[in-house]
């Protein structure tokens, strides 16, 4: 069985909702998802209950694929042919090596 680590970030009480918010990221092997997830709690609640409700929810959101998430591949960036990368050392060399000119 194949246990998908869990990133939590931004976790926030909502007061005006009572509840927990995160944006709650899944690792796998078919790259990384992330989750906004929400679990209506009080704020008496301990961070170590709220977490884990809010891992809860991102998994079975996961498992069953519903709902809206962002997806991150887990490929790397391709060079786009044709374009040189920039220097910015040499930009401002250039920039440096020009007249100076008034604007009056």
């Amino acid at each position: 069985m194949f246990t998908s680590p869990i990133q939590l970030t931004d976790v926030r009480y909502n007061a005006a909702e009572q509840q927990f918010e995160a944006a709650v990221r899944v690792l796998d092997r078919g790259g990384r998802r992330s989750y906004a997830c929400a679990i209506k709690a009080p704020i008496s609640m301990s961070f170590e209950q709220a977490a884990e409700g809010l891992a809860k929810q991102a998994l079975r959101r996961h498992r069953n694929r519903g709902g809206m998430f962002s997806h991150l591949s887990p490929s790397g960036f391709a060079r786009r042919g044709g374009r040189q990368a920039f220097d910015s050392k040499r930009w401002l060399e250039d920039v440096m090596a020009q007249p100076l000119t008034s604007a009056a």
